[in-house]
């Protein structure tokens, strides 16, 4: 059986997958500081015949990456937006320059819906991707995700100090709040760009959101959405697959 390990990391985590073509074998995560955790993970995983990896963590954890994987045969490829790949056309001005991530990400929603759609990532960042009804990658915005929104309210404001703080329709404690805000500018960043796309595609697209802020965005958005787990895997296992000419 041939085996394929997908491998997502992002700013503060990584996220994997070992697939055999029907679905996902065993999945884990851990945080970007953990590679010796990663490598008693990867310990006793069957041997992958392909590596597919989305890195946007820089080049440091690319060589700690490309260290893990030297224990197997397989050469990892690793992601890089194109113009064009698995049934997606990529109108940025710099296709390259886009986010491996964000790339494998639609290239998973289209695959999905094959339709128009919004593509959230609720992380470190929150980025918002529009996906027409033909599969064009319109653009998107990016913003930042929950914690460092609140960090930067701290940072720059004298007399805030972070603490733990619950969403409110009327917050009336200062923590309540600092969260409350930074939910309702993330909620409120989606539910525009919804707005925006709706008036594009001449219907209201449905909202694909993935990340680690997902559960929380979910509940606070007034429009139509679900929650994907795993979006970028999926999307590395798709572009792998048409990257071959072959399923797995």
């Amino acid at each position: 059986m041939t085996y394929l390990l997908a491998v997502d990391s992002g700013n503060t985590r990584i996220k994997w997958g070992l697939h055999d073509g029907r679905g996902w074998l065993k999945q884990g995560v851990v945080a970007q500081s953990g590679s010796v955790l990663l490598e008693r993970e990867w310990q006793d995983l069957p041997e992958p015949a392909r590596i597919m990896v989305s890195n946007v963590a820089g080049v440091e954890t690319q060589t700690e990456l490309s260290g893990l994987f030297s224990r197997w045969e397989a050469e990892p490829q690793w992601a890089v937006a194109s113009a064009y790949q698995c049934g997606v056309r990529n109108y940025y001005a710099d296709p390259a320059q886009l986010g491996s991530d964000r790339w494998a990400a639609l290239v998973a929603a289209w695959k999905l819906q094959r339709q128009g759609c919004l593509v959230v990532s609720a992380g470190t960042a929150m980025t918002v991707d529009a996906l027409s009804d033909t599969g064009e990658f319109l653009g998107g915005i990016i913003v930042p995700g929950l914690e460092l929104m609140q960090k930067a309210l701290m940072i720059n404001t004298e007399s805030l100090k972070l603490g733990e703080g619950e969403f409110r329709d009327y917050p009336d404690s200062t923590a309540d709040a600092i969260y409350s805000g930074a939910m309702q500018a993330l909620a409120g960043a989606v539910e525009r760009m919804s707005t925006l796309l709706s008036a594009t595609l001449g219907h209201i697209p449905d909202c694909i959101v993935s990340g680690g802020t997902a559960p929380l965005l979910l509940a606070r958005l007034n429009i139509p959405a679900r929650m994907v787990d795993n979006l970028v895997l999926e999307g590395l296992v798709a572009i792998a697959e048409e990257s071959t000419g072959t399923p797995l």
